[in-house]
């Protein structure tokens, strides 16, 4: 038996199913990145390049490492990943009916 693997210990009950659930649900109420059943793969996507832009934005010594490899002002670059984040993977799909 796998150490993680609840199905068969006698000791997991429906209760800490039912809270695990409770608990995913409120992370993703709390977090819009986390995702959910729905999520599709554009929005998957746009949040994983929405995140890792905030963090080269918020963490100004790799911003500073990135200003400098591209030979950019600092403040040019920043606005650039700002203005990035509106839509970081291009347009949305079209929705098909």
């Amino acid at each position: 038996m796998a150490r993680n693997d609840m199905r068969f210990n006698p000791f997991y009950r429906n209760d800490d199913k039912l809270r695990a659930q409770q608990q995913l649900e409120q992370l993703q109420a709390r977090y819009v990145g986390t995702g959910h059943a729905d999520t599709t793969k554009f929005e998957w996507t746009s949040n994983i390049q929405r995140d890792s832009y905030a963090s080269y934005i918020g963490h100004p010594p790799l911003l500073s490492y990135m200003t400098i490899g591209m030979g950019e002002p600092k403040e040019r670059v920043r606005a650039a990943l700002i203005e990035k984040m509106i839509q970081p993977v291009g347009k949305p799909p079209e929705v098909q009916d």
